[in-house]
């Protein structure tokens, strides 16, 4: 049943979970979301891009964290270290965005890609240029200025 039929039906937007079958609201109003975080504890990270730096976090039993983060999941320490990371990898999969979110939609549609860097983390980013390219090839990770005027980093063909 869809929510049109539900509402015509029920006179309220609930349908059941096509998996488990438990009844869900589905609400029908538009949602626009406008938030805040914290980025105190990763700090030096924004500080690095601003420099042209793109910096990770280093825990001591060994895990290594891009997007940094201030805390280890695994050992649970705060003790973090701050490592420069190089720009270069290796691409693992990339995706044309034709459907974008709203916060998205004056942008053409974009190309996304996960590229696996020389120092073992993988980055999830913006790909700046032909989609043709494969998985395997190399790219580099550049940091460029958005459209809304804030600094970030987009993956690009050597």
């Amino acid at each position: 049943m869809d929510v049109k039929e539900a509402i015509e039906k029920t006179g309220f937007p609930i349908i059941p979970d096509e998996k488990s079958g438990a009844l869900q609201w589905y609400d029908v109003r538009e949602l626009r979301l406008r938030y805040i975080l914290s980025v105190e504890g990763i700090k030096k990270f924004y500080e690095g891009l601003k420099e042209g730096k793109l910096l990770a976090t280093k825990c001591k039993c060994g895990r290594l964290f891009f997007p940094p983060q201030k805390d280890c999941p695994s050992c649970k320490k705060s003790e973090m270290e701050w490592v420069e990371l190089r720009k270069e990898g290796v691409l693992e999969t990339l995706t044309v965005i034709h459907v974008r979110p709203t916060s998205f939609s004056h942008y053409d549609p974009y190309v996304v890609g996960i590229a696996k860097l020389d120092d073992g983390v993988r980055i999830l980013a913006w790909y700046r240029g032909e989609p043709k390219l494969k998985q395997g090839q190399r790219v580099r990770v550049e940091i460029v200025k958005r459209k809304e005027g804030y600094l970030t980093y987009e993956l690009v063909p050597i």
